[in-house]
């Protein structure tokens, strides 16, 4: 063993061994923590296809992991989540609302009131925008309650959505303008590498940059980051606003993708959101919220949901699958979490 080194005790002469082993132990329980959750996903998937092959591995499964319409809003919405939770702030409860407020602006504007559709656009992801704006506002400035403001927030914006609708569900926005989101690439629509895109320059801001390294910063402790010199304020005020934007933009690849929508569809996606943010941070990074590692729990979430639903499981399942798995990862992710400091 060429990598093993001993030391003799000069008193009871018992030679301990400094080995490889240690090390490999070490590595091996790193490797188990970031890439558990991918072999399970990878397991429950071969279980689902030795059970269902006929359904299951086929290229519509496939495009529905990767390319459903549900799964590309979740990526933007975990993305806006995951800008004001890295920060500290970690109860954003209006960013579904905000999203589907936006996504019903698209829809009003073009199909009730005649708007040019790109036009309808930038005024919703300004809605978003400014929504995020205010957030930041009561929060940071005013120093309110996180929870209080964005659950009244986002309750607040469910109304208005379902007001500007008249509780419908509002849809032909232009074909043409659906293939921004619904055109194929690799087989996959381009909406997903959208999505993909999003969460690697996410992922490299975070990793590779100053901003990114002081978010970090100020989401495990604000006052020795403002003692340190960063400007806690500011960036604080730039997440939220950063959070309204991104749901803006994920909104109207939503609304492009099917052609319209009803505001009331955006709360089915606040625990779905939640569940993935919070399983994610036991991915790559265990113990750290990370773009990447939300990324594949959302698509560990639909392999799982999608495969009891084509086993013949009824709807409540996709509640209770996403209920228990968001309980699973907040205790993995407060444990984890821990043990990183």
């Amino acid at each position: 063993m060429a990598d093993t080194s001993t030391t003799t005790d000069e008193y009871t002469g018992v030679i301990s061994v400094d080995s490889a082993e240690a090390s490999f132990r070490n590595r091996l329980g790193q490797f188990s923590s970031r890439y558990a959750v991918v072999g399970v996903w990878i397991a429950l998937a071969g279980l689902y296809a030795a059970l269902i092959p006929q359904t299951f591995l086929t290229q519509g499964t496939f495009r529905t992991i990767f390319g459903s319409q549900q799964n590309q809003a979740l990526i933007f919405l975990t993305a806006a989540l995951l800008c004001t939770i890295i920060v500290g702030e970690f109860v954003d409860m209006s960013v579904a609302s905000n999203f589907g407020l936006a996504a019903v602006t698209v829809s009003v504007l073009n199909v009730n009131h005649d708007w040019n559709v790109w036009i309808a656009s930038a005024v919703a992801i300004v809605v978003a925008t400014v929504v995020g704006v205010v957030n930041a506002y009561l929060i940071v400035r005013l120093g309110v309650n996180t929870i209080v403001v964005t659950l009244g927030m986002g309750t607040f914006l469910l109304g208005v959505g379902l007001w500007a609708t008249n509780m419908t569900t509002v849809f032909g926005l232009p074909k043409d303008f659906s293939q921004i989101t619904l055109f194929t690439v690799f087989g996959l629509p381009v909406g997903f590498f959208y999505g993909l895109i999003l969460m690697l320059i996410f992922a490299y801001i975070l990793r590779f940059t100053p901003l990114g390294r002081n978010m970090r910063f100020v989401g495990e402790n604000r006052e020795v980051s403002r003692l340190a010199g960063v400007r806690v304020t500011r960036i604080r005020l730039g997440a939220f606003v950063m959070a309204g934007l991104i749901a803006g933009i994920g909104c109207v690849l939503a609304a492009a993708g099917t052609g319209g929508f009803d505001a009331g569809v955006s709360q089915m996606y606040l625990l779905p959101i939640f569940a993935a943010t919070f399983l994610g941070s036991a991915v790559l990074q265990p113990g750290r919220f990370n773009p990447l590692g939300t990324l594949i729990a959302i698509f560990f979430l639909s392999t799982g949901v999608l495969g009891l639903q084509i086993l013949g499981a009824q709807g409540w399942v996709q509640q209770v699958f996403y209920g228990g798995v968001l309980v699973i990862a907040v205790t993995i992710s407060t444990i984890l979490g821990r043990r990183s400091r």
